[in-house]
């Protein structure tokens, strides 16, 4: 059986991103994805740019995720914006808390992902496929570890059919992270993120701001190569590559790959490891 994969973009903000983006999804639809997700900007900054993407994806004929983030939302405006999605043939949701905007204070009629599941299933019912978020490493507002498992679940409980992982480049992360929420109960598939490596200074920054741990010895190498783009290209794919191996033996559900807009990286690791 082939393990099922998946694609995430972000919105564009000019006519030319939108176009590259556009040839970016034809490159990576080769590889027959289950889905392809869009992300959604903190306090919904994005949300026209979402679901243009989305209703683009759709029109594709590539089923298509929206993200749908709940940060400063009255249960009015989600009720219409779920009116809007279901009108537009939208069947997946990845719903997510969201980051508060800066500047801005908590407001809003949700304070939690779990909050907005629960409104989303009796709004709607089974209409949609939600995703939730779930971060092995531990979500970098937790206050524990324990803390943050208890709210997955709770995420999961609320109506959630499965999740997505924040990326990591430690498998055991992730197994750990997996055995301790079906110690809980959780019984819905939990998909790895992965995100290639393709520059080292964007992912430090990413990752800082994520909470994602980049080991050590990743760390050095990447500084060792300094401004040599190809070099951290190279080693990025080997890494990477070398990480979903190790999940699919593993007999993981699924890999979802956060793809910057990009294709190569991407097309090249699921190359490596004949999943095409």
């Amino acid at each position: 059986m082939t393990l099922p994969i998946s694609f995430e973009f972000f919105p564009t903000k000019t006519p030319e991103g939108t176009a590259k983006l556009r040839v970016t999804r034809q490159q990576l639809y080769a590889f027959k994805p289950e889905f392809c997700s869009v992300t959604f900007g903190a306090g919904g900054s994005t949300q026209e740019g979402t679901f243009a993407a989305v209703k683009e994806i759709l029109a594709e004929g590539v089923e298509a995720a929206s993200h749908f983030s709940c940060i400063g939302a009255t249960k009015a405006t989600v009720r219409e914006q779920l009116v809007l999605l279901q009108a537009m043939g939208v069947k997946r949701l990845v719903a997510l808390r969201g980051d508060l905007p800066s500047g801005f204070g908590m407001g809003g009629e949700f304070h939690y992902a779990s909050d907005l599941v629960a409104f989303i299933r009796a709004e709607t019912g089974d209409a949609f496929h939600i995703e939730v978020a779930a971060y092995p490493e531990i979500h970098p507002q937790a206050k524990s570890a324990e803390a943050d498992l208890q709210a997955f679940a709770a995420k999961v409980k609320a109506g959630a059919n499965a999740a997505i992982t924040q990326y990591f480049f430690n498998s055991d992360a992730y197994f750990r992270f997996v055995d301790d929420a079906y110690k809980l109960g959780v019984d819905v598939p939990i998909v790895p993120g992965i995100m290639p490596i393709t520059s080292s200074t964007q992912l430090m920054r990413f990752s800082d701001a994520c909470g994602a741990e980049i080991p050590r010895w990743i760390r050095l190498r990447l500084q060792g190569y300094g401004d040599d783009i190809k070099s951290i290209k190279a080693f990025g794919l080997d890494v990477i590559t070398d990480l979903c191996d190790q999940l699919n033996m593993a007999g993981v559900p699924g890999i979802h790959f956060y793809t910057m807009n990009q294709a190569d990286a991407t097309s090249e690791i699921i190359r490596r490891l004949k999943l095409a």
